[in-house]
This record gives C-alpha cells, structure tokens and sequence, in this order.
C-alpha cells in the first residue's frame, strides 16, 4: 500500500511543478507552454496558484508571456540545480531548521561575493513583492515569494551542488503535513520582523559584504528556530 501524501495544493506546489516542466522544455523555446486551465489540470491546483507560481517566473526571467500567444520560456537560468535523488523521505521541521543554518549562511556568503547585477536586481523584486502583499492572512503568497527569496540568494552564490541541496531542503520544508504550523504562525509582527532581514541581507549582498550578510541570514535562520522551538514545545506555532 502506497502511503506517500499527495502535493500540498498550493502555489509552492506548482512553482516546483513548473519548474520540472520548463527544464523538460528549455531546448524547445519556441513551443508555447500550456494553457493556465491545462497546467492548473495538469498539476491538480487552481488557476490562482498557477498564475502566482507563473509571475515569480516570470519575475527570475525563466518565462515570457506574449497576449494572444501564450506562454514561453524563456533563457536557461545561469545556474541549474542538479537533479538529487534518494535522499532520506522522513525529516522534521527541526533537522530542516538545522540543515537551513549549516547551509544558508554559505550561501548568503558566496551570494554577496558572487551576484551580478540582475540578481540582485531580483531579490530587490522579490522583497517588494513580499511587502506589497494587501492581506497577511494570505499565507500562500507570503511562502510563495519568500521561498523565491531565498532561492535567489542560492542561485547567486553560483554553486549547483549547493543549490540541488537548498531545493531538496525546501521541499521537505513546504511538506504539507506542516502547513497548519505555517498558517497559524504568520503574525503581523513576525512578518515585519522577517521583512526586515530580508532588507538587511539584500544590503549585505548588493554592497559586497560576505561576512554580513552570512552573519545576517544566520540571525535570520536562528529567529525561524526559537520561533519553530515555541511552537513545538510551548504551543505558540510558527515555522520557518
């Protein structure tokens, strides 16, 4: 009996599903993708999540949509993760958390030594798409372009292996079985509060500055922990 869950359905679901598809279809530009109802069918989600998953995207300049014509993709990323596979199924939001700090902080490091100017450019987007979000209950967005976020910064730090690594812990972190924690962690406060290390860690990056900004992403991941640990054991939910 297969007791593997189903995808969380959700807007990280078909940004990650997309993502497989555009790598499938990269040698064949010219070949619009499907429509949003066929990929929204394709994939099991609403048609929101597809056109949320499709701008970041659009935003990382993986697609391009012409009016009338449909959607394609468009240049190769310059980093590409490789492909992992048979890694451990059954982790928790504890191990991630600790795999997040052993992993992020390099990533941060290299990032700021590393980036061009277009990929900061797109972390700048990114965090005005994360503040200019109208609801904080809309806890789908929120994970979203914060995912997108930190994805930027490991694409910057221009080293595939790790890259491969950031994506497979991601995606034990947007495990649905977690996804309550995540829902009912989101405070205004907290969301601020995350806003503000993001601010600080573009800083880092874009003027150059490795120590600081690993230093940074580590305060950052280290106030996602205390926070997890309350949840865990206090009751007080938040996830990173």
């Amino acid at each position: 009996m297969n007791d593997t869950p189903k995808p969380a359905i959700n807007s990280s679901s078909a940004l990650e599903q997309l993502r497989q598809l555009i790598q499938q279809q990269e040698h064949t530009p010219d070949r619009a993708l499907p429509t949003e109802r066929e990929l929204a069918e394709r994939f099991g989600v609403g048609r929101r999540e597809i056109r949320r998953a499709l701008d970041v995207l659009e935003e990382e300049g993986r697609i391009w949509r012409k009016q009338g014509k449909g959607t394609f993709v468009g240049p190769a990323a310059p980093v590409q993760p490789l492909a992992l596979h048979d890694l451990p199924q059954q982790s928790n939001l504890l191990e991630v958390m600790e795999a997040r700090l052993q992993l992020e902080p390099g990533l941060a490091r290299l990032a700021a030594l590393r980036a061009s100017k277009e990929q900061i450019a797109l972390m700048k987007r990114l965090i005005e798409r994360m503040q200019g979000i109208v609801a904080p209950e809309d806890g789908d967005q929120h994970e979203l372009w914060d995912s997108a976020f930190h994805r930027a910064i490991a694409e910057a730090a221009g080293n595939r292996l790790m890259l491969g690594l950031f994506d497979a812990i991601d995606a034990v972190r947007r495990d649905p079985g977690w996804q309550h924690l995540r829902v009912q962690a989101r405070t205004p406060a907290r969301l601020d509060n995350y806003d503000n290390h993001h601010q600080r860690l573009l800083n880092h990056i874009a003027n150059r500055q490795p120590h600081e900004a690993a230093a940074a992403m580590r305060e950052h991941l280290l106030a996602l922990q205390q926070a997890l640990m309350e949840t865990l054991y206090t009751g007080h939910e938040e996830t990173p």
